[in-house]
């Protein structure tokens, strides 16, 4: 093929730190370059609150870095790489919605606005809203339609209509400037085809069906009166969304001339319809019928397809929803996840840090040593501790791992949503030490995934094997074999860590003609595995007397500390 009849896409990933751009050929699914850029107002701590579980990022952060991300990526490709790029899209964490003037400008962008945190788009994790997703959840019930009925029926704080209905009651200026909600996979497309008025967003499938309770049983998205029902702030917002969604294979237009220029590519450029970086990533993973996909990060999210056939009119509970097509069109996708994965062992690191730059700074400093060097020795302390607590925390046999953790330190997702939460340990001893503890919390999130994988299997979808991407899934031997002993299952390891910007590609290179169906993007352009791990049976039996104990320590838990 002459370099002349080369098709390239950019699939672009925006995670909860950082956006990565790959540039990828469009027939093999090689990636010619990468480029990964770190939100910079977000890397500040700028419009965040910790304590109170409020995270909140600022559009221009993600404008900034959709422009350095794709012109350094492309700047490392050959010069005609860039007249050959034919489609791009998005994934995005989810769900992580702004409310809007008419435009669809997010209100952050106006005069008046640039500052508020409740102008800007409110993360997948921020959990202000716990209690206006509980008001939801007893409206949802005392209906006579349950209108969380494909989201698991339990619906969650980290959900579009829950933190709407917070923002609203919170803050009189922008409930009275905010004309509509868009989430952010959908605003990103409209962005780069130059839409100017916020009923002309296509609205994705993927975001709507899981985090909205949009359905095509009941006409859309709720009625009036049920949202109105929720918060009489809610009123008219149904009637400036929207009724109709997409799925993420077709095209929403191409490049506007702004964009065209600032990212050098042509106005020709196909923009695919946005989803969700779980959903995107099951496909990078080739994703097939009973496989679970984990996509495993500071969270993760568990995605599955399914036929129509096998799911039926089964509505799965505890889950985050059963979407028609919100993974690969013409089949029905099913999300769980754990609200906190790579964050828990991160809180840990976190507590260990405490007296290395606390306490080492001012005591080198008195001891005649260079501020520089002292800095040196603080960075290198601090980066090599989790290396070291994996290996000492191997060493432990596991008859001898007798404490048991709950993985909840950010509420629980699945099974059975419920952000109140939080996290538990048991078992201390005067011999405890910090690679018992970690091991403890590595089998809690360990568990978590059983918990997850049971309940899939106790409604009726059945798990044969599991996949894991992610920088985790590629970088800790220890977690991923720990989680195959726990699940008794083989657990096979992507090839990638950019799984998620390769199934953006893969939307891409359909919505921009290249393939006619995602399955036929999937075969040609993925990326293999990596490793494959294969379950311990001996541990596997070992693991459930502790996954018994995990489940104890669960009810109690929640039972009794945290009703």
């Amino acid at each position: 093929m002459s370099a002349m009849e080369k098709k390239y896409v950019i699939g672009l990933d925006y995670g909860t730190d950082s956006a990565r751009a790959l540039v990828v050929d469009a027939h093999t699914g090689e990636t010619l370059a990468s480029s990964v850029k770190y939100y910079p107002r977000w890397k500040e701590g700028l419009y965040c609150v910790p304590a109170a579980n409020q995270w909140r990022q600022h559009p221009k952060d993600y404008l900034e870095v959709l422009e350095a991300s794709v012109r350094e990526a492309l700047g490392k490709c050959a010069p005609e790489v860039a007249a050959g790029v034919v489609g791009i899209a998005f994934d995005t964490t989810g769900s992580t919605p702004v409310f809007t003037d008419e435009a669809g400008t997010p209100l952050s962008l106006l005069p008046g606005f640039e500052e508020d945190p409740d102008a800007m788009f409110i993360l997948w994790k921020d959990h202000t809203a716990v209690k206006e997703a509980a008001e939801i959840n007893q409206k949802c019930k005392a209906s006579d339609i349950d209108y969380s009925q494909y989201e698991g029926g339990i619906y969650s704080a980290e959900w579009l209509w829950a933190k709407a209905a917070h923002v609203l009651r919170s803050n009189a200026a922008v409930a009275e400037k905010a004309y509509s909600l868009v989430e952010h996979c959908e605003w990103l497309p409209a962005v780069l085809t130059g839409v100017k008025d916020v009923h002309e967003v296509v609205r994705s499938r993927c975001a709507e069906g899981h985090k909205a309770m949009w359905h095509d049983s009941w006409g859309g998205l709720p009625p009036e009166e049920f949202l109105v029902a929720i918060e009489p702030k809610l009123a008219g917002f149904r009637a400036r969304m929207f009724d109709k969604t997409e799925t993420a294979d077709k095209p929403v237009g191409t490049l506007c001339k702004e964009w065209a220029d600032r990212l050098g590519l042509s106005t020709d450029v196909v923009v695919a319809g946005g989803a969700f970086d779980c959903h995107m990533g099951a496909v990078g993973a080739a994703v097939t019928p009973k496989t679970l996909v984990r996509v495993i990060g500071t969270s993760t999210c568990d995605i599955m397809v399914a036929s129509y056939e096998e799911v039926g009119d089964k509505q799965i509970k505890g889950i985050c929803g059963q979407v028609d097509g919100s993974v690969i069109p013409g089949m029905v996708g099913l999300e769980a996840g754990q609200s906190s994965f790579g964050d828990v062992y991160a809180m840990f690191r976190r507590v260990l840090e405490f007296p290395v730059r606390n306490i080492l700074p001012k005591a080198g400093v008195e001891a005649g040593v260079s501020e520089e060097q002292v800095q040196r020795l603080v960075d290198a302390t601090c980066d090599g501790i989790m290396t070291e607590l994996t290996v000492q925390a191997e060493r432990i046999p596991l008859e001898e791992s007798t404490m048991v953790a709950t993985d909840w330190i950010n509420g629980r997702r699945t099974p059975d949503a419920n952000q109140l939460l939080k996290g538990t340990i048991s078992g201390f001893t005067l011999g405890t030490t910090a690679p018992l503890i970690f091991r403890a919390l590595v089998e809690a999130t360990a568990f978590g995934t059983k918990a997850i994988v049971d309940r899939f299997i106790s409604e009726g979808c059945p798990i044969e094997s599991v996949i894991g991407i992610g920088g985790i899934a590629l970088k800790s031997p220890f977690v991923m074999q720990v989680m195959s002993d726990v699940l008794d299952m083989p657990i096979k390891v992507c090839n990638t860590d950019q799984a998620c910007a390769l199934g953006a590609a893969m939307f891409a290179a359909t919505a921009a003609g290249v393939y006619p169906k995602v399955e036929d993007a999937i075969a040609a352009m993925n990326s293999g595995f990596a490793k494959e791990y294969h379950p311990d049976h001996d541990n596997h039996k070992k693991y459930l007397q502790l996954y018994g104990n995990y489940q104890k320590l669960g009810e109690f838990t929640e039972k009794e500390l945290y009703n």
